[in-house]
């Protein structure tokens, strides 16, 4: 137990972040990806890796180098114009995504607990508005860190089913594509719920927040002294962060796969039919671990999106901003955090179904990612922005393929919808 609380305390932001990027977006992507062609998606697991750590490193250094929030960078060295490009971007991204993380929280919750979807809806969303509002920074950033631990449900999942280990381990490094409308669908969807938008934005803002936590400066804006341990630090936090949201990915995956794919079940419409399939084919054990997984991630990633939105919303219009400040401090900053939830929340109440939002919103996430790391790759390089702690060749390079497979992928995509 102590050497698990010394590496709690040795991670933060790049750790925190990892793991919201499986929230239950992420897990309804991948559980599609699992019940439509097995393992055959594996191999991005392993893939992305490399790009999550490079994207979230140069976005992690942004902060802490310039001790300012994404938007407030691109708002200074790009323009007006690309500022709010980006923060549109993001806030519909986001509201979706929040929204219908609600709705297959709420479904999880009447499954396990009982009692109307829409209570739990109404339950959940003021829970994480009154949390995210009132509880310090330092004690709301260790709760999303154990929060984060909900994850190894999949863990634990995955190795009580039933799965052929030589297939699921030779998929990671074997690439089969199947070349139709549905599987680039998929593979931009997984690309968008992997590498998302509301995670460039979060974990540049969260490593100032540590910095104002450790006394470093003061507020946003202030640029502070960093050193090279406390960026070797930061990119050991956001690569332990990015292996561990891929190592779950691969667990969710081998779960779905292993159960659904399996016994000829291709399609999945609901949170609800997901985690119900699960119950006759695996037992009652894997069907609670998934569905309980699904509420305690969700847990921990609606505040972050809620909370990304807010930072963009407050850095564009120059209001006080950060979780580190009470609400007397920062009033539109909460009142961002408020209506982002609100607004998700009445997602759920348009007759929308959530599975399908979810996967969806991942969709527009692959597609709107592209633009905003071309303005991360430029300012990671920049010297006016970063001055020598410019980012490695071998980042920008994984960064330009990254860009590259993307915009191709959305692209093959829009075409084949367009007919």
């Amino acid at each position: 137990m102590r050497f698990i609380k010394r590496l709690f305390s040795r991670i933060g932001p790049g750790f925190i972040t990892g793991a919201a990027d499986d929230d239950p977006s992420g897990i309804a992507t991948y559980s599609i990806a699992g019940a439509r062609y097995g393992y055959g998606l594996n191999f991005l697991t392993l893939f992305l890796i490399p790009a999550m750590i490079a994207v979230q490193e140069m976005c992690g250094r942004l902060g802490m180098i310039t001790g300012m929030g994404l938007t407030s960078l691109i708002k200074k060295y790009f323009s007006v114009y690309w500022m709010w490009f980006a923060v549109v971007l993001l806030a519909c991204a986001n509201v979706i995504n929040i929204g219908a993380n609600l709705g297959v929280m709420g479904e999880s919750l009447e499954m396990v607990i009982g009692f109307d979807k829409k209570i739990w809806l109404g339950v959940v969303a003021v829970g994480i508005i009154l949390i995210e509002v009132f509880v310090p920074y330092k004690r709301y950033s260790a709760v999303l860190k154990w929060l984060s631990l909900s994850l190894l449900a999949y863990v634990v999942t995955g190795l009580m089913i039933s799965n052929n280990w030589g297939e699921a381990l030779k998929s990671l490094f074997l690439i089969k594509p199947v070349w139709s409308e549905d599987w680039l669908m998929t593979v931009v969807g997984f690309l968008g719920t992997t590498i998302s938008p509301y995670l460039f934005f979060w974990q540049t803002s969260e490593e100032v927040e540590e910095e104002i936590a450790d006394k470093k400066i003061v507020d946003f804006g202030v640029r502070p002294e960093v050193s090279r341990r406390e960026i070797r630090k930061m990119r050991l936090d956001t690569a332990i962060g990015m292996i561990f949201s891929n190592l779950m990915t691969f667990f969710i995956i081998l779960t779905t796969a292993g159960v659904l794919h399996q016994n000829g079940i291709f399609e999945i419409s609901s949170a609800k039919e997901a985690a119900e399939a699960l119950r006759p084919l695996a037992g009652n054990g894997a069907y609670l671990l998934f569905t309980i997984g699904m509420v305690g991630i969700g847990l921990q990633s609606i505040p972050i999106l809620a909370g990304g939105l807010a930072y963009a919303f407050s850095e564009a219009l120059g209001k006080p901003e950060g979780l580190s400040k009470d609400i007397k401090r920062a009033k539109f900053f909460y009142l961002a955090i408020t209506l982002a939830t609100l607004l998700g929340l009445l997602i759920n109440f348009l007759k929308i179904d959530a599975i399908k939002a979810l996967f969806y919103a991942a969709i527009f996430n692959g597609v709107a990612a592209v633009p905003l790391l071309v303005m991360i790759l430029v300012l990671a390089n920049k010297t006016e922005v970063v001055g020598r702690r410019k980012s490695s060749g071998l980042s920008n390079v994984i960064m330009v393929i990254t860009i590259g497979l993307m915009f191709l992928a959305a692209t093959f995509m829009i075409k084949n919808l367009l007919g």
